[in-house]
């Protein structure tokens, strides 16, 4: 029998598509810059931004003019906290590692093809760097954590991946070419964490390490950031130690939840 199309589906579709948009930066997102990324038309983005401003689901800061995530967002995201308790499992973490290496430290999840940053834990470092926040997406296989997680899918996911790698890497193909990420995605198998050498933005290097559920499949990373002469030569090996360490034992703990 063939698929019968869901009614309103393309608008959900494009609703979730604004609200992933707006939820990448804590200061929202302007109507031009919606319009750009969504592919919409203006018009269609200003009636969803309103329906969804109706709803609670989107607030318009009446300063800035910047579109930002309403308070039933704030409600969602408590009532499923408690289904998903990475924070309680992950947050310790973090600490260590902020704590021992000085930089920032980051708990990011796998969603289809790509990464979102879920946690954050500042370091002590006076200098860091601001690639990475809450909210943040990458495509796999682009910065440490989609790099750390993209190396130990099964090999047919990966080749899937890189069939289409510059249509699936966007704006960040110029800097992750298919050669170089085959590259890094073997030297990641190699090591167990992956290196970010300045490739997302130029200076600010990165390191990841999969976290795997109960499938033994790679669902969560953890990673670290900061400027590049703190992450070269044995301070790097001993950062990927860290990183390797934490993440098996958060791979414990979320294996036996």
């Amino acid at each position: 029998m063939s698929a019968v199309p869901v009614q309103g589906a393309q608008v959900v579709s494009r609703v979730a598509a604004l609200l992933r948009i707006v939820g990448r930066k804590p200061e929202g997102s302007g109507l031009a810059e919606l319009v750009r990324e969504s592919g919409l038309t203006r018009p269609t983005v200003h009636r969803l931004l309103s329906s969804l401003a109706a709803e609670g689901l989107l607030d318009q800061d009446p300063v800035t003019g910047q579109w930002v995530l309403g308070p039933e967002i704030l409600l969602l995201g408590s009532v499923a906290s408690a289904r998903f308790p990475l924070e309680d499992i992950a947050r310790p973490s973090l600490r260590r590692l902020a704590e021992e290496t000085g930089e920032s430290a980051f708990f990011s999840i796998r969603r289809g093809a790509e990464t979102v940053c879920l946690l954050r834990e500042e370091g002590s470092f006076p200098v860091r760097s601001f690639v990475l926040h809450e909210g943040v997406r990458f495509p796999l296989g682009v910065a440490s954590a989609g790099t750390a997680i993209m190396a130990f899918l099964p090999p047919e996911e990966q080749e899937e991946i890189l069939s289409d790698w510059e249509a699936h890497a966007g704006s960040f193909a110029a800097g992750h070419t298919e050669e170089r990420v085959r590259a890094n995605l073997e030297l990641t198998r190699s090591t167990g964490y992956s290196v970010n050498p300045g490739l997302v933005l130029e200076g600010s290097w990165g390191m990841g390490a999969a976290v795997f559920d109960r499938r033994g499949r790679p669902a969560w990373a953890l990673s670290l950031t900061g400027i590049e002469p703190r992450f070269r030569g044995d301070r790097g090996e001993q950062l990927g130690r860290l990183l390797l360490d934490e993440a098996h034992r958060i791979s414990l703990q979320l294996q036996g939840a």
